[in-house]
């Protein structure tokens, strides 16, 4: 079995955050050739569901960089999350930095997730966070802490070197980036790569060859046991430098343009004879 393994924002979507009707028709092809399609993002599962085309696709789901796994029909296949002390002891850290701070939970995210976030300006976002008490999340039952965002604006992005710095030395937990504006927290058994690994063995199964497909730092992980990495057009250079090929960028349907032109893992069509 072969598997395709595709980040969302950046890759799959497009920047008004949809996939265009050529990358939908690029992995129902896939499917029907016999790839198993795995989507793998930093999103919460709500999150990844809402989005149109996603609904009529029976994929398994990575989210959250791995640390949350859904089958192909929706049921919890595997979780991890950060140990409560050591998410207060990066909560301060962030907090001291200045940073705002997203948190996940088995609950929600707090006070949002990233999605919605996206289209505000600088002051809807200040406002956002202003008055959130993160203390809030501890009344919540069986309280289990997925994932933390340290998000800045684009001006401030200093800060973003220095919560690496500041967090480099916590053996709890692991980093990586979506975006030059944040920093993505998890446990440390949670990456994009160590979930593509973790699948195969709950459902035992073998993948011969992985492709993925991504743009940001938080790709790198599943780029490092991919048998074939695909950087996107948008992606920075470093995450170009570490990949197989380059395809074209998330605006100009790249995943699709990469599966048919660049790989050539979609076999053409025989055309139906006319009688």
């Amino acid at each position: 079995m072969k598997c395709v393994s595709i980040d969302l924002d950046g890759t799959l979507l497009n920047s008004q955050h949809e996939i265009s009707k050529e990358n939908i028709l690029a992995l129902n092809e896939l499917q029907q050739q016999g790839y198993e399609i795995i989507l793998n993002t930093g999103r919460a599962y709500k999150d990844i569901v809402k989005i149109n085309g996603i609904q009529d696709l029976e994929i398994p789901i990575i989210c959250l960089n791995g640390s949350v796994l859904y089958s192909k029909t929706g049921n919890l296949l595997f979780e991890t999350s950060i140990p409560i002390p050591a998410y207060k002891q990066t909560l301060s850290i962030l907090q001291r930095i200045g940073v705002y701070v997203l948190v996940y939970t088995n609950h929600g995210g707090f006070p949002s997730t990233l999605p919605p976030l996206q289209r505000k300006s600088n002051e809807e976002l200040a406002v956002v966070f202003r008055d959130y008490h993160y203390d809030e999340i501890f009344n919540l039952e069986n309280l289990k802490i997925y994932k933390l965002i340290a998000l800045v604006q684009n001006d401030q992005l200093e800060k973003i070197e220095e919560v690496k710095k500041s967090l480099k030395n916590q053996v709890e937990i692991a980093m990586a980036s979506s975006f030059p504006n944040n920093v993505e927290i998890t446990s440390n058994e949670a990456q994009k790569g160590q979930a593509l690994l973790r699948y195969q063995q709950i459902m035992n199964v073998s993948f011969e060859e992985i492709f993925a497909f991504g743009d940001g730092g938080n790709d790198l992980a599943q780029f490092e046991v991919a048998t074939t990495s695909v950087a996107m057009g948008n992606a920075p250079r470093y995450v170009q430098e570490k990949a197989s090929i380059v395809t074209k960028t998330n605006d100009e349907d790249g995943f699709a343009y990469a599966v048919r032109n660049l790989l050539q893992l979609i076999q053409p069509q025989e055309p139906s004879s006319v009688r």
